[in-house]
């Protein structure tokens, strides 16, 4: 029976090629679509799940009240993870982490820049069960000055991975490799390709609760509530961080008491942290849960609309087997065998799709893992496990597709069918299931097209909004401190080149996250209420607001002859306005923590020194130099002759030392890495919905132009002219077209605005944009449509009345 079903499916999907092609292409798009994007959320889904305690793992977060705002860090100070473990038995172990700074390794002649490598405890590994390949886990970073290092790193530096026992020289200092890793698991908040035993950098350390320097992660003991150890939070805060508060900032003992309801510890489950934590200070730039949800509902959608072209195409194409159905139920064929039949059909046509979207899959997936962002292989997709889930939705997709024509076409009744009425229950403009499923399919194609119109506004806008600095022609030159006593002449012999306007030194670049502190303002009577706030703190020299094209709203600059300027700040007008100051600014006095003391003689106007999805916040600007980096303005066609002279004139100063730079509006560009790519997976989806609900309208409309050929051929021979039957049998597909499009529009700006809503700074949705998209939908469906009305139109009527 299964064997007889099978031959006559195969039959009736090659007797009728271009819908078997439609409803096969359509499918394998919306199935490799969910295929690839089951990829992306396997790995999203799956961050920080490979330790063995994953479920008692929690970060250690930092939360800071004041002055109507707050801020969080996910990172503390030394002395919280021991003293947290000590006072509280439902902790079972703490571990730290802490990132270096870029630092340049070597092996004998072999020397590299390296940027991913981190100080960690003893444990650390354990805790977070990553495993050796070589080298004693409980032992390995227990002793200063020992280091482990990835298999990757290994090789780089000796071409083996036997290194144990074999040192490296980590910026001037020997480090003993103790352990060799594979490599920390790609779906981790964290990846290093080398960790320093903490120990080395802390032995001496002060054991401080009140700063922000270390990421701290607690393992729970089981059956241990986090929630309640929360609560337990604030005795901590009263006993270690009330008393530095009150030392640091200079102020008594009742305000610093204030610091118990503002300054809160949390813990965040490290299987959270990827998508659901976005502080400016994460370890790596983390995902985000939302567009877990978009990729999933997207790929969803496309699934949809691949299935209801099935549907669509399948009950439109039954006119075509009515006799079939008939001539069947008179030999005595049952309606379940029927429906078995048809069903057969829609499995086997699924399973054809899900071959070919595999395909499909291979040949889009280096173009997804650029869009995504993610490393996936085509491995994962056929591995048995993935083969069994892929043959099963090809089972469960075929059968839901399938079971409406099924039961449709098997319910034709005999009598009906063999006098050749049974198109009569299938006419594809009267049917209101297929209209709806049109109007559905356009809908979500327009409201793709809608939203990346938005989301590239958004883009453009961010990209193009004015900054309050000149990022154009801006060399960030790197890793000048090690020219130590040469910086000063070396910046100096730049600055005699006419092709260089201006150089600074600072690696305190607009577009990087800057050290913060704690401040407050020495009170006057004319202030307004204020509070201590959370400022952002750069290093700069008298020559960085001039060289960034930044503005003065008040005071003047650093100047180099005024030993005054030493205890001198400039701060941005966001710190002038949540500081409270009113009047003049010039002259007051703002405390940082450690008591330190510091004279306003300026206010520059404020900039954007982070991305535009954020608020200004306020800025501090200490004068002294910061060498870890030097940005010089250009002015010249030929660039790249500029660099090539820059860097004969640093290999003259700095003999051995690589030369490394990049633009400042590349890492500008960078900020906006995830709205890009926002856009490209709409510009993605868009493009794919709108060809598969192309593709149902093709069908639809070739069927629908074919059951009223007679009715063409008529109206010809009356007179009808070929422009008004091409008109005629477009019009009933716009009319739907033009439906989805007024449901679209609502709905979709509804959407957009509420993504629009994670940017502090954003563009109203313009009427253009949904006109545009509109016009974009009825311009498709017209041509799609138009193809399949002219050639009816311009046919002979003769052909189609020759048998009447």
């Amino acid at each position: 029976m299964i064997k007889n079903y099978l031959t006559i499916a195969w039959r009736s999907l090659t007797k009728n090629r271009v819908f078997s092609f439609i409803n096969t292409f359509g499918l394998a798009i919306g199935l490799a679509c969910c295929m690839l994007i089951s990829g992306y959320l396997y790995q999203e889904l799956t961050y920080d799940t490979y330790s063995a305690n994953a479920d008692q793992l929690y970060r250690v977060n930092l939360t800071t009240l004041g002055n109507g705002t707050s801020d969080t860090y996910p990172v503390v100070d030394i002395a919280v993870g021991e003293g947290m473990k000590n006072a509280f038995p439902e902790i079972e172990a703490e571990t730290r982490l802490a990132s270096n700074q870029q630092v340049f390794i070597e092996n004998g002649p072999k020397q590299f820049k390296e940027t991913n490598i981190v100080r960690a405890d003893a444990n650390f590994l354990q805790v977070f069960s990553i495993p050796l390949i070589d080298g004693d886990a409980n032992s390995c970073l227990k002793d200063p000055s020992s280091m482990v290092v990835t298999k990757e790193m290994a090789k780089k530096y000796f071409g083996t991975v036997n290194v144990v026992g074999k040192s490296l020289l980590v910026a001037k200092q020997p480090f003993k490799i103790t352990g060799v890793i594979d490599k920390v698991p790609d779906n981790s908040h964290f990846h290093a390709d080398a960790f320093l035993s903490m120990i080395t950098f802390t032995a001496n350390a002060r054991q401080t609760w009140s700063n922000v320097n270390f990421y701290t992660y607690l393992q729970l003991r089981k059956g241990a509530d986090p929630k309640k150890l929360e609560k337990q939070f604030p005795q901590l805060v009263a006993k270690y961080v009330v008393p530095e508060i009150q030392n640091d900032m200079g102020i008594s003992l009742a305000e610093a008491q204030k610091s118990v309801n503002t300054f809160l510890f949390t813990l965040q489950p490290i299987k959270d942290i990827h998508l659901y934590s976005h502080t400016k200070f994460e370890k790596e730039a983390n995902g985000d849960i939302n567009y877990v949800y978009i990729f999933g509902a997207l790929a969803a959608f496309i699934l949809v609309l691949a299935c209801i072209n099935f549907t669509n195409l399948s009950t439109a194409a039954s006119a075509k087997r009515s006799k079939e159905v008939g001539i069947r139920k008179v030999l005595g064929s049952l309606k379940s065998s029927l429906v078995s039949q048809f069903l057969t059909e829609s499995v086997l046509l699924t399973t054809l799709a899900m071959a070919f979207a595999l395909g499909l899959v291979y040949v889009l997936l280096p173009y997804f893992n650029d869009l995504s962002g993610k490393q996936i292989t085509i491995r994962f997709y056929l591995s048995a496990t993935a083969i069994v889930v892929e043959l099963l939705v090809a089972l469960v997709v075929g059968v839901l597709a399938g079971i409406y024509p099924a039961f449709f076409i098997s319910s034709f009744k005999i009598l009906s069918v063999l006098k050749g009425n049974g198109s009569s229950d299938v006419k594809t403009s009267r049917s209101m299931l297929r209209s709806g499923l049109i109007v559905f399919q356009f809908a979500i194609s327009t409201g793709f097209i809608i939203a990346t119109f938005v989301v590239y506004q958004q883009l453009n806008y961010m990209q193009n909004k004015k900054l309050g600095y000149d990022k154009e022609q801006v060399l960030v030159l790197n890793d000048t401190y090690t020219l130590q006593n040469n910086l000063e002449p070396f910046k100096n012999k730049l600055l005699q080149d006419n092709r260089v306007v201006n150089a600074t030194i600072s690696s305190d670049v607009p577009v990087k996250i800057a050290d913060g502190t704690q401040i407050y303002l020495k009170s006057s009577a004319s202030d307004s209420q204020h509070s201590e706030i959370h400022a952002n703190i750069y290093h700069i020299d008298e020559t960085y607001l001039p060289t960034m094209g930044m503005k003065m709203a008040a005071g003047r600059n650093f100047m180099p002859a005024s030993p005054a300027d030493s205890a001198g700040v400039i701060v941005n007008e966001t710190a002038v306005k949540d500081l409270g100051i009113t009047g003049d600014p010039i002259g007051r006095t703002i405390v940082r923590s450690g008591q330190h003391a510091f004279n306003i003689v300026g206010v520059v106007k404020d900039f954007h020194y982070s991305s535009a999805k954020e608020k200004i916040a306020p800025l501090m600007m200490l004068y002294g130099h910061s060498n870890g980096a030097m940005m010089v303005k250009v002015k010249v066609a030929d660039v790249h002759g500029l660099i090539t002279d820059m860097k004969q004139t640093w290999d003259s100063f700095n003999p051995g030392s690589p030369f490394s730079y990049n633009f400042l509006d590349d890492q500008f560009a960078h900020l906006y890495v995830a709205e890009g790519r926002t856009g490209k997976i709409f510009t993605s989806f868009a493009v794919l919905a709108v060809i598969i609900a192309s593709l149902g309208l093709f069908g639809l409309s070739a069927f629908s132009i074919r059951q009223r050929v007679k009715e063409i051929g008529i109206r010809k021979v009356l007179g009808a002219s070929s422009g008004s039957i091409t008109g005629m049998l477009s019009a009933q597909f716009l009319k739907l077209v033009a439906l989805a499009i007024i449901i679209a529009m609502p709905l979709t700006w509804f959407a957009m605005h509420k993504w629009l809503q994670e940017f502090a700074y954003r563009i109203d949705i313009q009427w253009w944009v949904f006109a545009a998209a509109g016009a974009m939908a009825l311009g498709v469906a017209f041509i799609t449509v138009s193809f399949q009305s002219v050639k009816a139109a311009l046919a002979n009527p003769v052909k189609s009345l020759r048998s009447e």
